[in-house]
């Protein structure tokens, strides 16, 4: 029996067959006067009935109409009008934005699939170590199992997304994405065509990595602007979700501007500064995929998101990774300048709590770890003299701000560029020129 269906019913067989008498009609009788005079008194009242209704009726239709009340009939009507409107939802212009950016932009997202040799082990089991102890019919019998490798074979290990940003192969992505060492990457485009990959560099400092697939010319995405940015800005956000599903496409908002996160990954922990927040859903297959705007522009990458929160999600802005592309363009590495100092940005809150002189500014501390000096030795900073206490003010005449770190500022230059920072030591003001170098 399906679901929702009835059993069939079977009527009870009877023993005997069951016999009626023949029914006749009756006898048929004339009306008598009293009948008569009944019937024609029920017709009256009832068309006496009915005109006094319509006259009524009538009366009141009048009334309310010379009131400006609609009479029972339109109240019907009018109620069932708005019943229909209430029932059809038109397509919004935002809707229509949106599905126009995933057409647009889908065939420049890539996934990212990691191999690796992994060992293969085979179980076996040795002899029974107890089987001196027991007869030769004993009912105990004991077996360990052991464990020895034969070879290796090639599995994937994980999944991540990029997107294509020239057409001559050139995929970014997240630098965690491609962290295990002896891998191999294998690039899938939108429609299921393999290329392998080849890390072109990696970012020292961003959690970003540039790949390079071979091919005929591929369609790159629109680079946006991260500068505009406005909080409640709708972004959408397309990923190969959970290392599984290809180009699912999450939507929401820009939640904050120029958070400073500690992000885990790929076995690295760092400090990422100025990244966008965002609720739409970013999650470790996601991560290095496109974080767009309505116009279908890269405004950023996706990165991390919060374990602790849900709807709580990082991205990269974009304007920093197109640095990285211009040098890969250019020179064919990622070159980042170098300072050499261990830092805290200055909040009013710490400046109270360590009764600093100034609310503002980089103050150069060591790391809580052995090993994790204030001012690496033989570093641009140590060789201009700068020491533990020290508070940067201003880096090129840039001050120094929760929203305007010393990282961020940095990031503007290049190696061997030269640049004075105003340095509160002590009480006093100096000017310190500083030759950065760079990261290695």
């Amino acid at each position: 029996m399906s679901l929702y269906q009835l059993p069939e019913f079977k009527f009870p067989k009877l023993k005997k067959p069951i016999f009626r008498k023949k029914l006749t009609a009756p006898k048929e009788k004339k009306p008598s006067f009293l009948g008569l005079v009944f019937l024609l008194g029920i017709l009256a009242g009832l068309v006496g009935g009915g005109i006094s209704g319509f006259y009524f009726y009538s009366e009141i239709k009048k009334e309310l109409t010379e009131l400006n009340i609609p009479s029972f009939p339109q109240i019907i009507q009018q109620e069932k009008e708005k019943v229909i409107e209430k029932e059809y939802v038109s397509q919004t212009s935002q809707e229509e934005k949106i599905i126009q950016v995933i057409k647009q932009i889908s065939p420049a997202v890539v996934s990212v699939i990691i191999s690796k040799d992994m060992p293969v082990y085979k179980e076996y089991y040795e002899e029974d170590p107890f089987e001196e102890f027991f007869w030769e019919d004993s009912p105990f019998e004991f077996k360990i199992p052991q464990y020895k490798q034969e070879g290796t074979e090639k599995r994937q290990i994980g999944a991540g997304t990029g997107f294509i940003v020239l057409p001559e192969g050139m995929v970014l992505t997240n630098k965690h994405v491609v962290a295990t060492e002896n891998a191999e990457y294998t690039v899938i485009t939108n429609d299921g065509k393999e290329y392998s990959a080849k890390i072109l560099a990696k970012d020292p400092v961003q959690d970003l990595a540039i790949l390079k697939i071979e091919g005929d010319s591929f369609k790159p995405v629109k680079l946006g602007d991260s500068s505009s940015l406005q909080i409640g800005q709708t972004v959408i956000a397309i990923g190969n979700a959970l290392g599984e599903f290809e180009n699912t496409v999450s939507v929401g908002v820009i939640s904050g501007l120029g958070r400073t996160i500690t992000a885990s990954g790929g076995g690295m922990l760092e400090t990422l500064e100025d990244v966008i927040q965002t609720d739409a859903a970013i999650n470790q297959g996601n991560s290095g995929g496109p974080l767009l705007n309505l116009a279908g522009e890269v405004i950023g990458i996706n990165t991390a998101m919060a374990l602790q929160g849900e709807n709580v999600g990082f991205a990269i802005p974009i304007n920093l990774a197109q640095k990285d592309i211009q040098q890969i363009k250019t020179s064919g590495k990622i070159s980042y300048p170098f300072l050499g100092v261990r830092y805290v940005i200055i909040t009013p809150e710490i400046a109270k709590k360590e009764n600093l002189p100034t609310d503002q500014g980089a103050l150069v501390i060591k790391g809580d770890k052995p090993g994790e000096p204030a001012v690496t030795p033989n570093s641009p900073a140590d060789k201009s003299g700068l020491k533990e206490n020290d508070i940067i003010l201003e880096f090129q005449e840039e001050k120094i701000t929760p929203k305007n770190s010393l990282a961020k500022i940095i990031s503007k230059y290049n190696p061997g560029d030269k640049v004075l920072l105003k340095i509160l030591r002590t009480g006093k003001e100096i000017t310190v020129e500083v030759i950065l170098g760079e990261w290695k």
